[in-house]
């Protein structure tokens, strides 16, 4: 079944769409869902969340020509939500490792400013993203967007742990000139 198709049936309020979105994506979405809390029964939860959430948000979204990354966004902030609830009391060397790879690129705020900052900066981010290699993308989306180890990557990619960790640093400091250039970053 198309992703129009089963955003018609979303429309529809045919319940049919849920188990369509399951025959489709659940693999797909299992995997980013467990990438990032490393726990099966969590990533499951996120995956049946991610199907209320887009029940919820189709409509008034019609996402036709996205669905599969109007789904992977939903299920990554839901995982993220998993992660920080699970450790809200401590910090998760995992998580804070990613933060301080990207904090000397890019400031976070926690206020409707910094929401509408985060916009624009996700933006940017995508311009810079489409403007490298396909090699460097692949390796910044992995480590930043599907929060997968330089292991993972090195796993997954075949290349040298020596080669990810010089991609991921050359990306680094590429985007944090990139967005000095954009007017982000002073």
């Amino acid at each position: 079944m198309t992703d129009t198709e089963i955003i018609d049936l979303y429309l529809e309020r045919d319940q049919s769409a849920v188990q369509h979105t399951s025959d489709k994506y659940g693999v797909r979405l299992r995997r980013i869902a467990e990438g990032i809390t490393r726990d099966a029964g969590s990533a499951e939860e996120c995956e049946n969340d991610t199907y209320l959430k887009t029940w919820e948000a189709v409509p008034p979204s019609e996402p036709r020509d996205y669905f599969f990354a109007f789904l992977a966004r939903i299920t990554r902030h839901l995982s993220l939500d998993v992660c920080k609830e699970r450790n809200r009391l401590k910090r998760k060397a995992e998580l804070s490792e990613f933060t301080k790879e990207l904090e000397e690129c890019i400031a976070g705020a926690d206020d409707t400013a910094g929401e509408v900052e985060g916009k624009l900066l996700g933006e940017i981010i995508g311009k810079w993203l489409h403007a490298q290699s396909e090699e460097q993308r692949n390796i910044f989306l992995r480590r930043y967007w599907y929060m997968d180890s330089v292991e993972e990557i090195v796993r997954r990619f075949g290349y040298s742990e020596s080669k990810v960790k010089s991609v991921l640093f050359r990306s680094r400091n590429s985007l944090k000139e990139y967005l000095r250039k954009e007017g982000y970053v002073a």
